[in-house]
């Protein structure tokens, strides 16, 4: 999952001394662009442990799935973090894990776990779901579902990602396929027909939808409706400056798509019991706490507690959409080749 550009990967590996004798052993991370973890606590990690620990970045997560299959039996890490619900059917296929299955399994949220054989464990979530500009509906009431946004009201309102570059633009089209079907009177193509009717804009990225298009908190455009995340209205008010006491946007709660994020032990490694010791610090409280406001996902475990900021200024979509991951695999380059022809013709 695309975090806030603010939140960058630190580029320098992330190597750490043991408390005590002796140089520990290090544990790699295969990791996406967007993965970071404070000092303290990677210093945490190996304290506790007895590893240090170095990141490697891989990319985005397409990229960084791809760079794991092309070295399946002979990973270059030990662990990989950030294969999320669009991609993991591909990692399960290509049998990158090994499984294990975690003694803090039974804290988490239930329904995140999906792998009954244990070979990716979830370490957090976030939901894609339509942002909209609280400034720019004082008169017209803001859109209550994806639904309401081929209405004429909101002609022009709408600012979306291209499914094709996109992990939200994906996810929202995905969204709308759960929503909406393949068969019946009225489908997710002929949703998509009447978005494009009613004048929806599509940028290639988060950044050009959501700071170039978005006209509502950090944004500089003139459409009051983006696809997003929940998370977007905590981070605008964590990072307003000058400080404010509302978040300028809001969520619609309604249509937003689940996005999981797992890690799993790659087959292959030589180091498995600090694999291991990894995923389990990757659900302790510390790291767990920690990745609302570095990373901007919400915690997998169930005590966890979320930042005030999240409390006060984002809504937990009840009810999100999701989709079997194998039929994900199966279909998306099917559903993006169609989508494109009907939005971008």
């Amino acid at each position: 999952m695309k975090r806030f550009s603010i939140l960058l990967l630190a580029t320098l590996t992330t190597l750490l001394t043991a408390c005590g004798g002796g140089e520990p052993d290090t544990v790699r991370l295969l990791t996406h662009d967007s993965f970071l973890i404070t000092e303290e606590t990677a210093a945490a990690f190996t304290a506790t442990t007895g590893w240090r620990l170095e990141v490697l970045p891989a990319g985005d997560t397409g990229s960084m799935v791809n760079q794991a299959i092309l070295a399946a039996g002979n990973p270059v890490a030990d662990v990989l973090f950030g294969v999320d619900t669009t991609f993991l059917s591909r990692a399960l296929d290509a049998d990158l894990f090994i499984p294990y299955e975690s003694p803090v399994l039974g804290s988490l949220i239930p329904g995140l776990a999906t792998d009954p054989d244990h070979r990716v464990t979830p370490i957090d979530y976030g939901d894609v779901c339509l942002n909209y500009d609280k400034a720019a509906f004082t008169t017209t009431p803001p859109p209550q579902s994806p639904a309401d946004l081929t209405a004429p009201a909101y002609r022009g309102m709408l600012v979306v990602e291209d499914p094709a570059t996109s992990s939200p633009g994906l996810a929202f089209l995905l969204a709308t396929i759960a929503s909406f079907g393949e068969a019946g009177e009225y489908t997710w193509q002929d949703y998509w027909a009447d978005l494009r009717a009613n004048d929806v804009r599509v940028t290639s990225g988060w950044e050009e939808a959501y700071y170039g298009a978005f006209s509502g908190g950090s944004g500089e455009g003139d459409r009051p409706i983006v696809v997003s995340y929940a998370s977007s209205p905590p981070a605008e008010v964590i990072y307003a400056d000058p400080p404010v006491g509302e978040a300028p946007t809001a969520v619609v709660t309604q249509g937003c798509f689940r996005q999981v994020e797992y890690a799993g032990i790659l087959r292959g490694t030589s180091r498995e019991a600090g694999a291991r010791a990894l995923i389990d610090f990757l659900l302790g409280e510390r790291f767990q706490e920690e990745m609302p406001l570095t990373m901007f996902v919400f915690p997998a475990l169930a005590s966890a507690d979320l930042p005030a900021e999240f409390v006060a200024h984002t809504m937990i979509p009840a009810a999100p959409l999701t989709l079997d991951p194998a039929a994900i695999e199966a279909n998306r380059e099917r559903w993006i080749e169609e989508w494109a022809a009907i939005v971008l013709r």
